[in-house]
């Protein structure tokens, strides 16, 4: 699935693989990456992919539940926030590859459960990580 036109383009270089250091083009982020001691690594001072994707998908993720809330004319209270997991390990019948996995929990305080469920899977079909990421890994979204 292609995009019709970029809006924006985000540009970073990384370096040295799960023991490097990666940054983007304007100096924004500026970070060195650790393997952790469950991969195989020494862990300590650092991030790896795992973790920026996580906190990746899931800011992006209240962006598009607050695209749809605005287009459905609810009120989103400000307070939301997404416990992401994301899990690596083997993947089953590939021998030597590895895949992911993510878990949200979505907390929508003072919203009504069964209107944050509805807004929850309305921005999972908008979200551009859901849609990337969709058909390929488990995205497992609950609202707590």
């Amino acid at each position: 699935m292609a995009i019709d036109k970029a809006l924006y383009t985000a540009h970073a270089i990384s370096t040295g693989g799960r023991t490097g250091s990666a940054e983007t083009s304007d100096g924004a982020i500026k970070l060195s990456l650790t393997t952790p001691k469950e991969l195989g690594g020494t862990g300590g001072a650092g991030t790896n992919p795992e973790q920026l994707f996580a906190a990746g998908y899931s800011a992006c993720f209240i962006g598009a539940m607050k695209a749809v809330a605005a287009r459905q004319k609810i009120t989103l209270p400000s307070e939301v926030s997404i416990r992401a997991d994301v899990s690596i390990g083997p993947m089953t019948g590939k021998e030597g590859a590895f895949g992911i996995a993510v878990a949200m929990a979505v907390n929508v305080p003072g919203m009504d459960r069964n209107a944050a469920e509805q807004l929850v899977a309305a921005a999972h079909q908008v979200c551009p990580y859901s849609n990337a990421t969709r058909g390929n890994i488990d995205v497992a979204l609950t609202v707590v």
